[in-house]
Protein backbone atom coordinates (compact mmCIF):
# COMPACT_ATOMS: atom_id res chain seq x y z
CA UNK A 1 0.00 0.00 0.00
CA UNK A 2 1.19 3.58 -0.89
CA UNK A 3 -1.41 5.52 0.36
CA UNK A 4 0.47 9.04 0.56
CA UNK A 5 1.98 8.29 -3.00
CA UNK A 6 -0.96 7.77 -4.79
CA UNK A 7 -2.14 10.71 -2.63
CA UNK A 8 0.14 13.12 -3.85
CA UNK A 9 -0.29 11.60 -6.87
CA UNK A 10 -3.84 12.10 -7.86
CA UNK A 11 -3.52 15.76 -6.45
CA UNK A 12 -1.13 16.84 -8.43
CA UNK A 13 -3.17 15.02 -11.13
CA UNK A 14 -6.14 17.23 -10.03
CA UNK A 15 -4.13 20.68 -9.57
CA UNK A 16 -2.51 20.44 -13.03
CA UNK A 17 -6.60 19.70 -14.44
CA UNK A 18 -7.86 22.79 -12.37
CA UNK A 19 -5.30 25.34 -13.99
CA UNK A 20 -6.12 23.96 -17.34
CA UNK A 21 -9.86 23.96 -16.87
CA UNK A 22 -9.64 28.16 -15.01
CA UNK A 23 -7.70 29.12 -18.08
CA UNK A 24 -10.25 28.56 -20.33
CA UNK A 25 -13.32 29.38 -17.97
CA UNK A 26 -14.12 25.91 -17.03
CA UNK A 27 -14.05 27.23 -12.55
CA UNK A 28 -16.13 24.67 -11.28
CA UNK A 29 -15.44 21.80 -13.33
CA UNK A 30 -11.52 22.70 -12.48
CA UNK A 31 -12.36 22.66 -8.76
CA UNK A 32 -14.75 19.36 -8.60
CA UNK A 33 -12.96 17.46 -11.35
CA UNK A 34 -11.76 13.88 -9.94
CA UNK A 35 -13.31 14.44 -6.40
CA UNK A 36 -14.24 10.36 -6.41
CA UNK A 37 -10.76 9.48 -6.66
CA UNK A 38 -10.64 10.42 -2.57
CA UNK A 39 -13.56 8.12 -1.92
CA UNK A 40 -12.44 4.82 -0.49
CA UNK A 41 -13.84 2.70 -3.62
CA UNK A 42 -11.25 4.12 -5.65
CA UNK A 43 -8.64 6.07 -2.98
CA UNK A 44 -7.98 2.35 -2.07
CA UNK A 45 -7.10 0.42 -4.84
CA UNK A 46 -5.10 3.35 -5.80
CA UNK A 47 -3.12 2.86 -2.99
CA UNK A 48 -2.58 -0.68 -3.26
CA UNK A 49 -1.90 -0.98 -6.95
CA UNK A 50 -0.02 2.30 -6.67
CA UNK A 51 3.60 2.74 -9.34
CA UNK A 52 3.43 6.34 -10.10
CA UNK A 53 3.78 5.55 -14.04
CA UNK A 54 0.51 4.46 -15.07
CA UNK A 55 -3.02 4.13 -13.58
CA UNK A 56 -3.60 2.07 -10.75
CA UNK A 57 -6.25 1.16 -12.78
CA UNK A 58 -4.62 -0.73 -15.12
CA UNK A 59 -2.61 -2.88 -12.43
CA UNK A 60 -5.80 -3.10 -10.70
CA UNK A 61 -7.32 -4.85 -13.87
CA UNK A 62 -4.16 -7.25 -14.85
CA UNK A 63 -4.92 -8.26 -11.32
CA UNK A 64 -8.11 -9.20 -10.72
CA UNK A 65 -9.63 -9.07 -14.58
CA UNK A 66 -11.63 -5.73 -13.92
CA UNK A 67 -11.11 -2.41 -12.39
CA UNK A 68 -13.69 -1.79 -9.62
CA UNK A 69 -12.24 1.93 -9.20
CA UNK A 70 -12.54 2.46 -12.87
CA UNK A 71 -16.27 1.50 -13.05
CA UNK A 72 -16.93 3.65 -9.94
CA UNK A 73 -14.66 6.42 -11.80
CA UNK A 74 -16.61 6.90 -14.95
CA UNK A 75 -19.69 6.74 -13.74
CA UNK A 76 -19.49 9.43 -11.71
CA UNK A 77 -16.99 11.52 -13.98
CA UNK A 78 -18.41 13.22 -17.46
CA UNK A 79 -15.21 14.29 -18.47
CA UNK A 80 -14.90 10.47 -19.21
CA UNK A 81 -16.42 9.44 -23.07
CA UNK A 82 -17.07 6.04 -21.08
CA UNK A 83 -20.15 8.26 -19.06
CA UNK A 84 -21.53 8.53 -22.25
CA UNK A 85 -23.28 5.56 -23.28
CA UNK A 86 -26.76 4.39 -22.97
CA UNK A 87 -29.59 2.06 -24.22
CA UNK A 88 -30.45 3.18 -27.79
CA UNK A 89 -34.48 2.19 -28.06
CA UNK A 90 -34.21 1.35 -31.23
CA UNK A 91 -31.57 -1.05 -31.42
CA UNK A 92 -31.89 -2.11 -27.59
CA UNK A 93 -27.58 -1.73 -27.27
CA UNK A 94 -25.88 0.12 -25.03
CA UNK A 95 -24.32 2.95 -27.11
CA UNK A 96 -22.16 5.98 -26.71
CA UNK A 97 -23.46 9.27 -27.56
CA UNK A 98 -21.76 13.21 -28.24
CA UNK A 99 -20.08 14.59 -25.35
CA UNK A 100 -21.30 17.87 -24.12
CA UNK A 101 -18.50 20.60 -24.95
CA UNK A 102 -17.81 21.73 -22.09
CA UNK A 103 -17.06 17.99 -20.29
CA UNK A 104 -14.77 17.42 -23.90
CA UNK A 105 -12.99 20.32 -22.66
CA UNK A 106 -12.52 19.05 -19.39
CA UNK A 107 -11.17 15.50 -20.70
CA UNK A 108 -9.07 17.85 -22.90
CA UNK A 109 -7.28 18.84 -19.85
CA UNK A 110 -7.88 15.68 -17.73
CA UNK A 111 -5.18 13.77 -20.88
CA UNK A 112 -3.11 16.85 -20.58
CA UNK A 113 -2.87 16.42 -17.31
CA UNK A 114 -2.54 12.60 -16.96
CA UNK A 115 0.16 12.60 -19.62
CA UNK A 116 2.13 15.59 -17.63
CA UNK A 117 1.98 14.04 -14.17
CA UNK A 118 3.24 10.23 -15.59
CA UNK A 119 5.63 11.51 -18.10
CA UNK A 120 7.33 14.12 -15.78
CA UNK A 121 9.87 16.19 -17.94
CA UNK A 122 9.13 13.90 -20.74
CA UNK A 123 6.12 15.20 -21.36
CA UNK A 124 5.58 17.66 -24.91
CA UNK A 125 2.51 19.15 -25.98
CA UNK A 126 2.12 15.80 -28.29
CA UNK A 127 2.30 13.47 -25.74
CA UNK A 128 -1.59 13.18 -25.40
CA UNK A 129 -2.16 12.95 -29.29
CA UNK A 130 0.20 10.20 -29.02
CA UNK A 131 -1.06 8.10 -26.83
CA UNK A 132 -4.69 8.54 -27.99
CA UNK A 133 -3.76 7.65 -31.64
CA UNK A 134 -2.31 4.09 -29.81
CA UNK A 135 -5.29 3.71 -28.00
CA UNK A 136 -8.26 1.28 -28.93
CA UNK A 137 -10.82 3.95 -26.74
CA UNK A 138 -10.97 5.48 -30.24
CA UNK A 139 -13.36 2.77 -31.36
CA UNK A 140 -15.46 3.26 -28.36
CA UNK A 141 -15.84 7.02 -28.64
CA UNK A 142 -18.90 8.22 -30.40
CA UNK A 143 -17.54 9.41 -33.89
CA UNK A 144 -18.31 13.02 -33.14
CA UNK A 145 -16.38 12.79 -29.92
CA UNK A 146 -13.70 11.28 -31.48
CA UNK A 147 -13.34 13.56 -34.14
CA UNK A 148 -13.34 16.93 -31.90
CA UNK A 149 -10.79 15.08 -29.91
CA UNK A 150 -8.45 14.29 -32.45
CA UNK A 151 -8.49 18.21 -33.76
CA UNK A 152 -8.29 19.41 -30.49
CA UNK A 153 -5.07 17.05 -29.50
CA UNK A 154 -3.69 17.56 -32.55
CA UNK A 155 -3.86 21.64 -32.65
CA UNK A 156 -2.18 21.18 -28.88
CA UNK A 157 0.50 19.13 -30.67
CA UNK A 158 1.00 21.67 -33.76
CA UNK A 159 0.13 24.77 -31.94
CA UNK A 160 0.76 24.79 -28.16
CA UNK A 161 -1.06 25.37 -25.28
CA UNK A 162 -1.57 29.46 -25.73
CA UNK A 163 -3.82 29.12 -29.17
CA UNK A 164 -5.40 25.71 -27.92
CA UNK A 165 -6.39 27.11 -24.92
CA UNK A 166 -7.78 29.99 -27.13
CA UNK A 167 -9.61 28.13 -29.33
CA UNK A 168 -11.56 26.01 -26.68
CA UNK A 169 -12.37 29.18 -24.20
CA UNK A 170 -13.83 31.47 -27.66
CA UNK A 171 -14.73 28.70 -30.41
CA UNK A 172 -15.25 25.54 -28.50
CA UNK A 173 -17.25 26.47 -25.31
CA UNK A 174 -19.13 29.76 -26.94
CA UNK A 175 -20.88 27.11 -29.06
CA UNK A 176 -18.97 27.83 -32.57
CA UNK A 177 -19.07 25.07 -35.06
CA UNK A 178 -15.71 22.75 -35.51
CA UNK A 179 -13.87 24.18 -39.18
CA UNK A 180 -16.19 20.43 -40.64
CA UNK A 181 -18.75 22.56 -39.45
CA UNK A 182 -19.10 25.42 -41.11
CA UNK A 183 -21.57 26.46 -43.68
CA UNK A 184 -19.94 27.82 -47.10
CA UNK A 185 -21.29 30.55 -49.00
CA UNK A 186 -24.02 28.51 -50.61
CA UNK A 187 -25.75 27.60 -47.18
CA UNK A 188 -24.02 24.03 -47.55
CA UNK A 189 -22.13 22.01 -44.98
CA UNK A 190 -18.43 22.27 -45.19
CA UNK A 191 -16.41 18.97 -44.75
CA UNK A 192 -12.86 18.04 -44.12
Amino acid sequence: MKPWQHFKTITKHRLLVCQGCFRVGLYWQGLTHDLSKYSLTEFLPGAKYYQGVRSPNAAEREDKGYSEAWMHHKGRNRHHYEYWTDMNRETRRYESIPMPRKYLVEMVMDRRAACMTYQGKDYRNDSPLRYFEKSRERELMHPQTRRELGYILEMLAREGEGVTFRYLKESVLAGEPFPWEKKGECGCTVSS
